[in-house]
């Protein structure tokens, strides 16, 4: 390994010489506490930044393993870390000159999720970290500015290391509490199958977010209160007592006025399958971590998907527990994204009516008085909700606003009423009495074939070439081929869908053999990817620094929704 002052006069000997004069400053330096790696170095001033990461050893770092000796709690660490040396280097972005990116200093920027990443890692038992960051090396035009270099690697990020990767630099009351609630968080979470519940959501809690395009919370919200017959309480490891709503496994209706809350109270559960930072509002609301917003996706690929669940005997005789489609319909989408949920492992269908298509939900009493059953291939989600948790163990949560059917099917029912939630559920099931539903006995589903093994594609196997490229969260494209990830509402952060673009890619090379369905490759990646990281399925010689993990959900939902899967 080389030393810093080596890199130093390296740096001043290419002064002025041609972009590509760079590379040669490839490699490990060792500085007076930690180890700055050059792991890739751009091509020129206007191309992708460079690769750094920055090596602590344990020792030198200092933090005491009780922060980390968990998954979550590491989890948490690494978050804080990353938010800290974010905020830090914010202030020496593109302080260095030059043309391009010349001087820009990047790292993970973190929502108000916490999310496993790549930019950070900590290891246990030792307490080694790594900061993985891009840096854009300084140049005019396409000629070395070194100087520049200098102050970034010398000057601006010592002071980022030295403030942010040393337990000594740091507020110590901060890393206790991010390690408590971390500890309270994943408490709650594992308490929620042990109550009978499917979600908590603390009293107290700001649900509201200050607008579409942010996601902190809006100030001067009101406060979420639990209907007295749903609250519950637990006795947390650090809080001490906390109170608010559980609502219990089975079928749970949201309804209320427009503007009232339900879609927010929603919104807020699809996310509480992830932990979130202090502050945000919504720390303590905690959903089975499995939980899958379903809605309709009109134009979607289906590809060889067992819907005969909900649709039987089309017209045409096509075969439904194997559908193929390149433009399903709204329902047919919907009945597909059921299934592939079921697949994936979920125990929680979230889904609000504004999303949904009608006649997959429901079928009113004129309607079935007209087009009676046996002309109508689709049997509706409100004739399956309930078997789907006493078979299959799924509850549902539902938001609805016009439909007043799904009362008789509902376990609990809860009215917003100016963002406070009353539960109804004895009031409207005697109304509900008053108008019966007229559907005839449903026969009883089998449990769906996931026997789908995708075969490999010879254009994207093992030693050939895949572009990839992130287009946000909205999607992600593998040399011509889109994939569409618009409608994964729980997709938290662009970082997950550049790790899914990594994993599908891996899945082509390596896993998609016609010997694996669908369970078991993804099972396979999660299980590497927990053992070895997320850097486990990124080919090459230096690892990215813009991964955050994916739950098994969503990436089920990517392979599903490739319409280049071979199948």
């Amino acid at each position: 390994m080389k030393t810093a002052s080596e890199l130093q006069r390296l740096l001043f000997s290419i002064n002025r010489k041609g972009y590509p004069a760079y590379k040669d400053t490839k490699g490990s330096y060792q500085f007076d506490n930690y180890v700055l790696s050059i792991d890739h170095v751009q091509g020129d001033p206007f191309a992708s930044p460079s690769k750094v990461s920055i090596h602590v050893s344990g020792t030198s770092a200092g933090f005491p393993k009780h922060l980390f000796d968990k998954y979550h709690k590491r989890i948490a660490l690494q978050d804080h870390l990353t938010r800290l040396f974010y905020q830090k280097i914010e202030k020496y972005n593109f302080k260095a000159k030059g043309s391009g990116k010349s001087g820009l200093l990047s790292v993970s920027r973190c929502g108000q999720e916490i999310l496993e990443r790549t930019s950070c890692r900590i290891d246990f038992p030792d307490g080694s970290v790594i900061m993985r960051m891009e840096v854009g090396f300084p140049a005019i035009g396409r000629t070395i500015q070194s100087a520049e270099l200098v102050k970034i690697l010398f000057d601006f990020l010592p002071d980022c290391i030295t403030s942010t990767l040393y337990f000594q630099a740091l507020n110590k009351k901060d890393l206790e509490a991010v390690a408590a609630l971390a500890e309270d968080q994943q408490y709650i979470r594992e308490k929620l199958p042990e109550m009978g519940l499917a979600a908590f959501v603390a009293n107290g809690s700001i649900l509201p977010r200050e607008s579409g395009i942010s996601s902190l919370p809006m100030k001067q919200a009101v406060p979420f209160v639990s209907p007295k017959s749903l609250e519950v309480s637990l006795q947390l490891p650090h809080h001490g007592t906390i109170t608010g709503m559980g609502i219990r496994k089975g079928v749970t209706l949201i309804i209320g006025g427009g503007y009232h809350g339900k879609s927010t109270l929603l919104k807020s559960l699809e996310l509480g399958v992830y932990p979130h930072i202090a502050g945000d509002g919504r720390e303590y609301v905690i959903t089975d971590d499995t939980a899958f917003k379903l809605r309709s996706e009109d134009g979607r690929s289906i590809k060889k998907t067992d819907i005969s669940m909900f649709i039987q005997n089309l017209p045409n005789k096509r075969d439904t527990t194997a559908f193929y489609t390149e433009d399903a319909s709204g329902s047919t989408s919907q009945a597909a994204n059921v299934v592939e949920a079921i697949e994936s492992g979920t125990s929680l269908f979230l889904i609000d009516e504004d999303t949904s298509a009608t006649n997959f939900m429901i079928r009113d009493e004129l309607m079935q008085r007209v087009v009676h059953r046996e002309q109508e291939p689709i049997t509706p989600f409100i004739e399956r909700v309930k078997e789907l948790y006493e078979k299959f163990g799924i509850s549902s949560i539902m938001v609805a606003g016009s439909s007043g059917s799904y009362f008789h099917v509902a376990d609990c029912i809860l009215q917003m009423d100016r963002y406070v939630p009353m539960e109804i559920t004895d009031i409207a099931k005697k109304e509900a009495a008053a108008f019966p539903l007229i559907s005839s006995p449903t026969l009883p589903s089998y449990a769906p074939d996931f026997s789908r093994q995708p075969k490999s594609n010879p254009s994207m196997g093992a030693g050939k070439r895949i572009k990839q490229k992130t287009l946000g969260k909205d999607g992600i494209s593998l040399n011509h081929e889109t994939i569409d990830l618009r409608y994964l509402e729980q997709l938290a952060d662009q970082e997950q869908t550049t790790a899914l673009s990594y994993m599908i890619t891996y899945a082509e090379m390596h896993l998609f053999n016609e010997k694996k369905n669908l369970r078991e490759i993804v099972e396979t990646l999660y299980t590497m990817v927990h053992q070895k990281g997320l850097t486990s399925v990124v080919p090459g010689s230096y690892l990215p620094s813009n991964l955050a993990l994916p739950r098994k959900q969503e990436i089920f939902a990517c392979f599903n929704r490739y319409r280049g899967l071979k199948l």
